[in-house]
Order: structure tokens, then C-alpha cells, then sequence
């Protein structure tokens, strides 16, 4: 893709936020279209409205893999262009179009109050949102106890959420521990 093209579709993915974007961090559980399924790198595949299980994206215990399942909006821009950023670093990405992300959300284990906009599974752990490969690829290295990443909303300037004017805002990466409960797993931005 070339700048010009990312710059459009960066600005077409902060446009269409409202589409994609979860409702306000409210507490409550998240509806059940603001849950994204994991993608790949072939074409998207056609609709699927099955959560993938862990059987899907490997298991903890030595998990090397690079597979990701990326559940999304077949709509969302900005899930796209995070699917692009995996794939650029090496992960070979499944998509898997939904409408109805909340089952998929909930059966993973995304705390509620911690969604983003699309929800991905690897080495069985859930990476929820605009979470950067470097984060990812740490994660799966250390092989912790816990459920998965979250990075809540969608921050400007983190993967897929580039800005035109190369803004980027502070933001946490969470670990989601096997209990549930959340830690800071990496900072990003001023």
C-alpha cells in the first residue's frame, strides 16, 4: 500500500470510528456487535459467525506459532489496516468477518469495559484491540498465565488507528491475568 493510499484509508478508518468504535466505556458488558474476529493474511474468508476455540490458535504450552485469527466487522477500516500491521510483521492472519462479536468477546475472556473494535486469538491467548506486533510477539516469548492483551478503545496512533498529521496519544497495553484482573503490560506514545 502506498502512503497515499494508507493516508486516505487511515483518515476513512478515523471517519467511520463511530462505526467500529465501542460504545462508552461504561462498565457493561459489551454488545455484541462491538466484538471483532481475528483475521490473516488471505483474502477474507466469508462470513463465519463461530467463535474460534484455543484448538484454533494454538495452546500456551510452547506455542512458537505465528497463526492469529483476527474476528472483525467485515466494515471496519481500522481493523484492516491492523490486520496489515501483523502481517507486515510477520503473523499470518485469519479473517473471520461477524457482525455479532459478543459471544466472541465473552467466551474469550475480554474483561468487561476492555473492548476494542476487534478481538484476535493466538498461542491461546486473546489480543484484544489495536495492541502493536512488538507487544504480541513479547507476550508470546514470556508464555505468562493470563488470558491474553487488551487495549481498550481506539487510541489514536497506535496500529491502525495512524493518524495523517502522525499523532499518536498515550496508551497502555493490559495484561488480562488468568483470574481476569488487568496489569500494564506496555506503554506506548508520549
Amino acid at each position: 500500500m502506498n502512503a497515499h493510499t494508507r493516508i486516505v484509508c487511515t483518515t476513512l478508518a478515523a471517519l467511520a470510528l463511530g462505526a467500529c468504535s465501542p460504545r462508552a466505556d461504561s462498565g457493561a458488558a459489551a454488545a455484541p456487535e462491538e466484538v471483532a474476529a481475528p483475521t490473516h493474511s488471505a483474502p477474507a474468508a466469508a462470513a463465519q459467525t463461530e467463535p474460534a476455540t484455543p484448538a484454533d490458535a494454538g495452546t500456551h504450552e510452547g506455542a512458537e506459532t505465528r497463526q492469529m485469527v483476527v474476528h472483525k466487522s467485515a466494515t471496519c477500516g481500522c481493523c484492516e489496516l491492523w490486520v496489515e500491521h501483523m502481517q507486515a510483521a510477520g503473523f499470518q492472519v485469519e479473517v473471520r468477518n461477524t457482525e455479532n462479536l459478543g459471544p466472541i468477546k465473552e467466551e474469550a475472556g475480554v474483561p468487561v469495559g476492555k473492548g476494542s473494535c476487534h478481538t484476535a486469538q493466538i498461542g491461546g491467548y486473546f489480543i484484544e484491540g489495536h495492541v502493536p506486533a512488538e507487544d504480541v510477539k513479547r507476550l508470546l516469548a514470556q508464555q505468562p498465565d493470563a488470558k491474553g492483551l487488551v487495549l481498550p478503545g481506539m487510541p489514536a496512533g497506535s496500529p491502525g488507528m495512524e493518524m495523517p498529521d502522525g499523532r499518536t496519544e498515550p496508551y497502555t497495553v493490559e495484561l488480562v491475568h488468568a483470574d481476569g484482573t488487568t496489569a500494564p503490560f506496555a506503554q506506548h506514545g508520549n
